[in-house]
C-alpha cells in the first residue's frame, strides 16, 4: 500500500463530478458543509486538506457506482472515497430513461461478477445472497479465489433515490442482490439517516470488501472516512486538525502496511 500525493489523475468520481457541473446552469451550492475555495482533489478547504493523507489498496475487487443527479456535486459524498482507495472504482450517473453505453458494457465485462448491493426485501429469493460465493481477495487463504472478479454495483444517493435506482433500472434485474447484515450503526455524522443501520455508501463498500476477503482494504477505508468526516466537521466549525490524533495514527499505521 502506499500514500499518493497530490495532484493525482482525477478518478471516476471526480470525473462524473466534471461532467455533473459541465451540465449545470447554475453553480452547486452544498447545504451545511464549510464555505470558501475547496481543493479539487479531496473537496475540503485548503486549510483541511486530505489530499497527503489519501490511501491507494491494491484491490482484486472493484466497485460501480449508480450516481444520483447531484450527488458527485456534494462535498460529503463518500463514493469519492472509495474511489480513492480503490483503483478499480467506475462511476455513472443515474437516469430513469437512459443508460450509458460503458456501464452496460462493464457489467458485461467476463472478467467480473457484479452483484448489486441492495436489502433482499421484495426481491425474489433465488436473486439473493447474503454471502460471497467465491472470497478472494488478496487477504483470502491461499488457494482462494479463482475465477471472475468481484464487482459490487452500489447505488450511490439518498434511500428514496436507491429504491428508484434499484427498482427503474432494467439492467440490474438479471444480477444477483447481495443483502448485508452490518450488526452496526453509522458513524458517519455529516449527514442524517433514517435510521441508525443505514450506513453511508464507503460504509457499505468497507462491509463488501470485507467480505471479498479485502480487509486491508475494508480497514483502510474505515479509517480513511473516519478522517475525512473529522477534517470537514473541524472546517465546518473553523476548528484546526490535530494529525496526531487517534484516527490520522490508525491510518498512517494501515497505510504503513506492505
Amino acid at each position: 500500500m502506499t500514500m499518493a500525493a497530490a495532484p493525482v489523475i482525477p478518478h471516476a468520481v471526480s470525473r462524473q463530478r466534471t461532467e455533473r457541473l459541465a451540465r449545470s446552469s447554475k453553480p452547486f451550492l452544498a447545504r451545511g458543509g464549510p464555505r470558501g475555495e475547496r481543493c479539487a482533489g479531496c473537496r475540503l478547504l485548503p486549510s483541511h486538506c486530505l489530499c497527503a493523507l489519501r490511501p491507494t489498496v491494491p484491490t482484486r475487487a472493484g466497485v460501480c457506482l449508480l450516481m444520483g443527479d447531484v450527488e458527485a456535486l456534494k462535498p460529503s459524498n463518500t463514493g469519492w472515497l472509495i474511489a480513492d482507495v480503490v483503483a478499480d472504482t467506475f462511476a455513472f450517473g443515474w437516469a430513469r430513461t437512459s443508460v450509458h453505453p460503458d456501464l452496460l458494457a462493464l457489467l458485461a465485462d467476463p472478467q467480473w461478477q457484479p452483484v448489486v448491493v441492495f436489502p433482499g426485501d421484495d426481491v425474489a429469493p433465488e436473486r439473493v445472497l447474503t454471502d460471497l460465493a467465491c472470497n478472494a481477495g488478496p487477504d483470502a487463504p491461499q488457494g482462494a479465489g479463482g475465477g471472475k472478479r468481484p464487482l459490487f454495483v452500489l447505488l450511490d444517493g439518498t434511500w428514496p433515490e436507491a429504491r428508484r435506482m434499484f427498482r427503474k433500472s432494467p439492467y440490474l434485474d438479471r444480477l444477483p442482490v447481495l443483502t448485508l447484515q452490518p450488526g452496526q450503526r453509522s458513524r458517519y455524522r455529516l449527514r442524517h439517516a433514517l435510521h441508525d443501520d443505514h450506513l453511508c455508501t464507503s460504509e457499505v463498500a468497507a462491509l463488501c470488501l470485507e467480505l471479498a476477503g479485502e480487509t486491508r482494504a475494508a480497514q483502510t477505508l474505515e479509517a480513511y472516512l473516519d478522517v475525512f468526516t473529522h477534517h470537514y466537521l473541524q472546517a465546518k466549525n473553523q476548528l484546526p486538525v490535530d494529525e496526531n490524533d487517534a484516527l490520522h495514527q490508525r491510518l498512517r499505521d494501515l497505510s504503513a502496511l506492505a
